[in-house]
């Protein structure tokens, strides 16, 4: 009888026992995430300063909530970054089920949302709630991740709590490998979200010209 569990309630650990799962930590498996980045527009920066005023005004209104976080801080981000434009299309809650080896568990859950190209899974974008850290987000995406059916290419994803961002990138090969970037956040002096936008720009570039 094959046994299923919700991709929520897996962790690391789960991942490395049953995928083989490992961390690395040199800078030269991930620089995507810090080398060539694109510069951004003097009109992307007018718009991101109004999505960071934006996030400090809710947050005079708590609780800030998946939903909440998903249409004031991910979809202008996505906008902005030609998300919605070809080549690329976003599907939102999109199923994910991956199996363990054994074939007698799988592994489910939902993706909040799903950038995608061509059938080519380019960006998983996990939000949580505001009051969470991110590392309550990062086994599950690592687990959505590791479902790319094109495991000979590395899948990128990204994780938000609304005021903190961290990328990562996932390699899947024989023995799946991951790493992470820095954490950006939006209490940190200047405009972060420059560099988020810029990270995401590239990872486009980056999948396009696949």
């Amino acid at each position: 009888m094959v046994q299923t569990i919700q991709a929520k309630d897996i962790d690391l650990r789960y991942l490395i026992n049953n995928f083989g799962l490992q961390l690395v930590q040199d800078d030269q498996f991930f620089p995507e995430w810090q080398e060539n980045l694109p510069e951004i527009t003097d009109l992307d920066k007018q718009l991101l300063d109004k999505v960071k005023a934006g996030y400090f005004n809710l947050l005079n209104y708590p609780p800030l909530l998946e939903d909440v976080i998903r249409m004031a801080i991910l979809d202008p981000l996505l906008f902005i970054g030609d998300f919605y434009l070809a080549p690329f299309y976003v599907k939102s809650e999109e199923p994910v089920d991956i199996a363990v080896e054994d074939e007698e568990t799988l592994v489910k859950g939902r993706i909040d949302t799903l950038v995608l190209k061509d059938q080519f899974w380019v960006m998983v974008i996990e939000s949580k709630r505001a009051s969470f850290s991110i590392e309550a987000g990062l086994s599950q995406i690592l687990a959505y991740m590791l479902a790319n059916p094109h495991p000979e290419k590395p899948s990128f994803g990204m994780i938000t709590t609304g005021g903190s961002f961290i990328f990562i990138k996932l390699v899947k090969a024989e023995t799946p490998q991951y790493a992470t970037s820095d954490i950006l956040d939006m209490r940190n002096r200047g405009n972060e979200l420059y560099s988020v936008l810029s990270i995401l720009k590239k990872l486009s570039q980056i999948v396009i010209s696949n």
